[in-house]
């Protein structure tokens, strides 16, 4: 048979019940209220990528810290390449003379190296975030 608790714990622990929630909500008023809580902004314009002669031009892309990011990736030769980080978890292919947007989250500061899938000897680079 189950045992009840009595007047005085039921008490208790109904007061626990009602505080938990009451604190949560503070705390994230106050994170709101201090701007933590705000979504990351995205870059004023997307950061562009060409891809020519199996070559990533630039080789080295800036990137500011804790913000989201779009590439254009632009193929100006005649094959597919395709755009690959294992990092950044991100792969696309980009067909001759084609274009693509690669979309990155906020990224922390380091650096996060991509390469091309069909010429990994000569299409690679990196994105130094700082």
């Amino acid at each position: 048979m189950a045992e009840f608790p009595s007047p005085r714990t039921a008490l208790k622990r109904g007061a626990f019940v009602l505080r938990a929630p009451l604190a949560a909500l503070a705390a994230l008023a106050c994170v709101a209220l201090t701007g933590l809580a705000a979504a990351p902004a995205w870059a004023d314009e997307p950061i562009e990528l060409r891809i020519r002669d199996n070559r990533f031009h630039p080789e080295v892309l800036q990137v500011p810290p804790h913000t989201k990011v779009r590439i254009l990736v632009i193929n100006e030769g005649a094959e597919a390449e395709e755009f690959e980080s294992y990092e950044l978890n991100r792969e696309k292919i980009i067909r001759g003379g084609g274009k693509a947007t690669i979309f990155l989250p906020p990224l922390k500061p380091g650096e996060y190296a991509f390469f091309g899938e069909f010429h990994p000897e000569t299409a690679r680079g990196r994105i130094i975030v700082e």
